[in-house]
This record gives C-alpha cells, sequence and structure tokens, in this order.
C-alpha cells in the first residue's frame, strides 16, 4: 500500500530534502536553521520567533530547546499577525498547527518509517526518544499519533480497496 502524506508531513519531508537532511543524526538546531537562512538566538526567555530570528530560552535541556525549535519553526515558515491582537480562537489555531508542525519536525515521518522499532510500546518509545533526542512524553505522543495513522491508512486500505 502506498501511503500519501499529509500536508504537514509533505512540507517536512521537502524542506528536510531541499536543505540535505536525510537522517535524524542531521537534525541539529544550528545546522537546520543556517540551511533555512534563519538565526538562532538562546537567551533567559521564553522561546519565540520575530521574523527570521527564533529565541530558545537558554535555561532549557536540550531535548526541550529541540521541541522548541519545531514548535516556533512553524510560525517562522506558516504563520503570519500579532498573536497578541488577533482573536483567540485563530491563536489558539495556530498554537495547535505550530505543536503538530513542531512534532513532525522533530520526528519526521520519513524517518520513522525507515526504522524498525521494537514489539514493546515503551521500547519503541525510548528509541525514538534516543533517536531523535526528545523527550520521552513527546515521544510517546508521537509514536501514538504515528500508530494512528498506520491503522487509518490500513482500515482506509482494506475499506476502499487502495
Amino acid at each position: 500500500m502506498r501511503y500519501t502524506y499529509n500536508s504537514i508531513e509533505d512540507y517536512v519531508n521537502k524542506m528536510y530534502k531541499t536543505i540535505g537532511v536525510y537522517h535524524s543524526k542531521q537534525l541539529v538546531i544550528r545546522t537546520i536553521a543556517a540551511r533555512l537562512g534563519l538565526t538562532i538566538i538562546y537567551a533567559q526567555m521564553e522561546s519565540t520567533h520575530y521574523g527570521n530570528v527564533i529565541y530558545l530560552d537558554n535555561r532549557l535541556a536540550y531535548t526541550e530547546q529541540w521541541q522548541d525549535f519545531g514548535h516556533e519553526l512553524c510560525h517562522v515558515l506558516w504563520h503570519t499577525g500579532n498573536q497578541l491582537v488577533m482573536p483567540p480562537l485563530y491563536r489558539d489555531y495556530q498554537e495547535w498547527k505550530a505543536s503538530s508542525f513542531g512534532m513532525h519536525v522533530c520526528v519526521p515521518t520519513f524517518m520513522l518509517d525507515n526504522m524498525s522499532f521494537p514489539r514493546d510500546f515503551g521500547g519503541a518509545i525510548s528509541l525514538i526518544q534516543e533517536t531523535f533526542n526528545v523527550s520521552y512524553e513527546f515521544a510517546e505522543l508521537r509514536l501514538e499519533k504515528f500508530v494512528q495513522q498506520k491503522e487509518s491508512r490500513t482500515v482506509y486500505s482494506r475499506a476502499f480497496g487502495f
């Protein structure tokens, strides 16, 4: 069965291939930012962005900075407007989209598709955590989403013969 990526997966896949990122060891904040023409500044402040600059909280562990980077990258690449003056529901939508985008930036589907996982869920979570340098909770949520997508692809394929 051939899987068609959703819009975020497709965007992240193409973005990484365009900048020459094919393996998890290449998922490095400064490298990705430089190849995308972005500046990273580490400061004692909550992670945020302004224009092509992403500010990452230097008080956080690298795994949390990496996860924040994925989230803020969405805002830089996809979002416009000042969240302080936009309607709350639209701001919530942008935040939801950035969180989803960040999961795919930090743990890309095309890389997960090429992995062999242990049969136990905890072992698979730990493998994702170690491979992609994310927190256990982040890895768990990403794996759950990945498994849900795989299962829905299988159900859809059986139901409609694709």
